[in-house]
């Protein structure tokens, strides 16, 4: 092997800048799943209320977030890397 072969193979990164900013928003979409299913404390711990826990938050948008999440994350590491 050539030396210049070496150097192109060392200078050739797995993901490309758009691969890794796809992931961070996934990252972050993930993030903000989980924040808004984990919710706030309750007023009062002793008493069970339904609306804090079945709450519109953590049963739709909080698991949509979460699925888009790992689907952008997916994607993310399946794209191609854009030739330059």
């Amino acid at each position: 092997m050539t030396k210049d072969k070496k150097d192109l193979e060392v200078k050739q990164n797995l993901f490309g800048k758009e691969n890794y900013i796809w992931m961070l928003i996934g990252l972050l979409s993930l993030a903000a799943g989980f924040f808004l299913m984990a919710g706030g404390r309750s007023a009062n711990p002793n008493e069970f209320n339904p609306n804090e826990i079945y709450s519109t938050q953590r049963i739709t948008i909080a698991p949509i977030l979460i699925v888009a999440g790992f689907i952008i994350e997916i994607v993310a590491i399946m794209k191609k890397p854009s030739a330059k």
